[in-house]
């Protein structure tokens, strides 16, 4: 089966949730022997686990300022080589990383809409590429904010389409309530240019119900990891707090960071230390300088990893004793906690969003989500052996039979096969 993913780059410096779960939903079915095109749009997936041999579409820099300038003349052709350049990409995913939909409210709802003359233009670009040089069996699209392909993909090709839903609202309402109102009947229209719709968790699933009322026969299909990627942690007889995702102040490290100084403070927990990856942005370097603040007192015992690969996922979990990644908001399913179970490492989280239903017995949740409320959680588990070992045993447990890269392929693939048979 030949299978196209078309997702957005983001500039590599990061963890980001959405790319690391299609990046193991390509490698699972490249696994099964399935022949997967990655597609990356706006920007270059250059430190990413998998390669592509496509170019790249929807270039960021020149979409945005044609967006902004050229809706309707033409762009003209030197400009449009030049911001589409391989430097302006590089500069342009230097400063990637924003949370926020501010200033880049055109770009949104043009991929949603897919009708103006700019998105034409690109569209028309990809379908032919998709057409003369890839001819797949299916098409997966990482997210509904990029819907308006999955319409012109209809009106073009004869190929099933899958899309993905997973935080659209993170972004989506960080607009106006005009744009974010328009955004949402945008993608509600449009779903019926998709196929099958997939997300990553119960708890989204309902999120997905609630805001898009077309949205049915929602697909729950958990992430999966490579077990044979991750080693058992070798932290298990030492006390060692990770955190790893993108270090930004959504995801809460301040509030680890703080609950990291109090828990030291009392010195309960011997030898305690901290460690702390997952990459930022320019957009966070004062967040983090705020954080290392925060930890001057303590800082001999963190560890700060200031590069971030994809490749070093492994050996970061291998390194801990615990995970725990405090966001402040309700995600649709965080990642890494999959993957640290896959180290048998078990978690400490917030009972918000997705966490009850992805950690279940393999970690501990706790109310509210404050330094001092983390603080006791961590606390419990690090001096309760008894505790730390029943729920390190869970946590192996849930990678082998839900987190499981065979699962998730599997799961996959009936899902294709399914759609493609019904098209």
């Amino acid at each position: 089966m030949k299978v196209v993913f078309i997702i957005p780059g983001v500039g590599d410096s990061f963890y980001c949730g959405n790319c690391m779960r299609d990046n193991l939903q390509a490698s699972a079915l490249q696994k099964q022997g399935h022949e997967v095109i990655i597609v990356p749009l706006y920007l270059p997936l250059n430190k990413h686990a998998f390669h592509t041999k496509s170019p790249i579409f929807f270039p960021a820099t020149s979409y945005y300022l044609a967006q902004k300038l050229f809706k309707r003349i033409t762009m003209p052709k030197w400009l449009e080589r030049f911001t589409a350049s391989d430097s302006m990409l590089k500069m342009a995913s230097s400063l990637s990383g924003t949370t926020s939909a501010k200033g880049m409210e055109g770009m949104t709802l043009s991929m949603i809409h897919g009708d103006d003359p700019v998105f034409q233009k690109e569209v028309k670009r990809l379908l032919a590429w998709l057409s003369q040089d890839e001819k797949p069996d299916i098409i997966h699209l990482s997210s509904s904010l990029l819907i308006g392909i999955a319409k012109a993909i209809k009106n073009k090709m004869d190929t099933p389409v899958v899309c993905s839903l997973q935080d659209e609202e993170v972004w989506i309402d960080s607009m106006k309530e005009k744009y974010a109102r328009r955004a949402w009947n945008s993608i509600n229209e449009n779903l019926r240019y998709v196929d099958r719709l997939v997300t990553t968790s119960k708890f989204y699933k309902k999120i997905a119900e609630e805001r898009l009322p077309n949205a049915i026969d929602i697909e729950v299909v958990y992430p999966g990891v490579n077990l044979s990627n991750y080693t058992e942690s070798e932290a298990h007889g030492t006390k060692v707090i990770g955190y790893y995702y993108r270090l930004n102040k959504d995801n809460g490290l301040h509030i680890l960071a703080r609950a990291f100084v109090n828990l030291k403070k009392k010195n309960t927990i011997p030898d305690l230390k901290l460690k702390i990856g997952g990459g930022y942005t320019d957009h966070d370097k004062q967040f983090v300088k705020e954080v290392r603040q925060i930890l001057a007192p303590v800082m001999s015992d963190v560890e700060f990893q200031d590069d971030y690969s994809m490749t070093h996922h492994s050996a970061f979990y291998s390194s801990i004793s615990v995970i725990s990644v405090p966001l402040t908001f309700e995600e649709g399913v965080g990642l890494y906690l999959c993957e640290a179970f896959a180290s048998g490492v078990p978690a400490v989280a917030p009972s918000t969003g997705s966490f009850p239903e992805i950690i279940g017995d393999a970690g501990l949740l706790y109310q509210p989500n404050t330094p001092d409320k983390l603080a006791e959680a961590l606390e419990k588990l690090l001096n309760n052996q008894i505790l730390y070992k029943e729920t390190t045993s869970k946590a192996k447990e849930r990678a082998s039979q839900v987190y499981n890269h065979e699962v998730l392929a599997a799961q996959l693939q009936e899902i294709y096969k399914q759609t493609i048979n019904n098209d």
